[in-house]
């Protein structure tokens, strides 16, 4: 049964979180893209001190670069998780208790160009940091992130849940779920749950749903087009107005991942070792139409455009995730709606417009401190 909004008492969010994670060393792979910013700005926050390893800022601008946050890193480190060497010093280096990996090829249209790139960075580069952990031979959480297209799309109008099969027909969806295929092999072989207390690492997988927010200026990304062509004074082109996604605000995600670290770190247990999801309560997934008439609604001005071809190249047109094991089991739910999503990711960029020669660190900081996360 489908866990209903209002079922769960709010969490007291940010206290639990600083308990868990002041002073505690935190490695980030991909710190330098748009969750992994965010990321780091959230851990900063709380107390973690951050070691960050990952490409240069995909995008120009970033957020990485409009928040000033390789300016709170205890260290910054750029380089290739396809590297070994350098990923397995740079995690020894950091001596991390917690590990959270988000380095990836994150888009799908970018994965029909560069395939084998994008198998090599989200599966061979997962491989990688499971490695470098397993040579640690010390207690430490370990969160892979990989994505609600992990699972073998069927167009159904349910929710996956976390035990439906993995798959994927484009390069991108199938390269994430065969990292969440080697994260399993790897808990199975090296970090069983069952012998925790002999090897003390605790591997989980976290899929989240469709991510928006202020400072993600990606290729491809709807809210990327929306700001591009509303400052320009244009209609937005859509290319998938009516397929269906699980919308939801960076701070959800990063919330639940967090959450379930500082689980892990406060209450050890087998039970954490498994694959989660994170998303919009059920119901409240919406078509990319009705988000641009959000969006455009909060920008005050613009309209989208249908400019939808037979023959394009194939997306998923139905996208929901199941959460009710992070609500019922972990204790974790979605705080912001919708509406309250587009409308602080709308002002977060029209603030960025109107003065970019300001740090955006502020503007970060004030989502936080109304999501309730600091």
């Amino acid at each position: 049964m489908a866990l209903r909004k209002g079922a769960m008492e709010d969490l007291v969010l940010a206290p639990y979180l600083k308990e868990a994670l002041r002073g505690r060393s935190v490695f980030v792979t991909g710190h330098t893209g748009f969750k992994g910013s965010w990321l780091c700005l959230w851990l900063h926050a709380l107390g973690a001190r951050v070691s960050g390893f990952g490409m240069p800022a995909p995008t120009q601008p970033s957020n990485f670069g409009a928040s000033g946050v390789r300016e709170i890193l205890a260290n910054h480190e750029e380089g290739d998780v396809r590297d070994a060497v350098a990923l397995t010093r740079a995690i020894k280096q950091a001596a991390p208790d917690v590990v959270l990996h988000l380095a990836a090829q994150p888009l799908v249209r970018e994965s029909y160009a560069r395939p084998r790139d994008t198998f090599e960075v989200n599966v061979i580069g997962t491989a990688g940091v499971l490695d470098a952990v397993r040579t640690l031979a010390r207690p430490c959480v370990t969160i892979v992130a990989t994505s609600d297209k992990c699972y073998e799309n069927r167009e159904q109008e349910a929710g996956y849940r976390e035990n439906d099969p993995m798959g994927g027909s484009d390069p991108y969806s199938a390269s994430k779920g065969a990292a969440e295929l080697l994260v399993a092999s790897y808990r199975r072989s090296f970090f069983a749950p069952p012998k925790l207390s002999e090897h003390g690492v605790q591997l989980a997988s976290v899929r989240a749903g469709n991510v928006i927010g202020g400072g993600d200026w990606a290729k491809d990304r709807i809210v990327t087009d929306l700001v591009s062509h509303l400052s320009a004074g244009k209609d937005v082109p859509l290319r998938n107005p009516n397929a269906i996604r699980p919308w939801q605000h960076v701070l959800e995600p990063l919330s639940g991942y967090l959450f379930l670290v500082a689980r892990m770190l406060k209450e050890p247990h087998a039970r954490w070792c498994t694959g989660w999801n994170f998303g919009p309560y059920t119901g409240e997934e919406a078509r990319v139409g009705e988000l641009v008439e959000l969006f455009c609604r909060a920008w005050g001005a613009g309209q989208g455009r249908d400019v939808s071809t037979p023959g394009q190249l194939h997306e998923a047109g139905i996208l929901r995730l199941n959460i009710d094991n992070a609500a019922t089991v972990l204790g974790w739910k979605p705080r912001w709606n919708l509406e309250t999503t587009v409308q602080r990711t709308a002002a977060w960029y029209q603030r960025y417009h109107r003065d970019r020669q300001a740090s955006m660190r502020s503007a970060c900081l004030e989502d936080l401190a109304a999501y309730g996360g600091i």
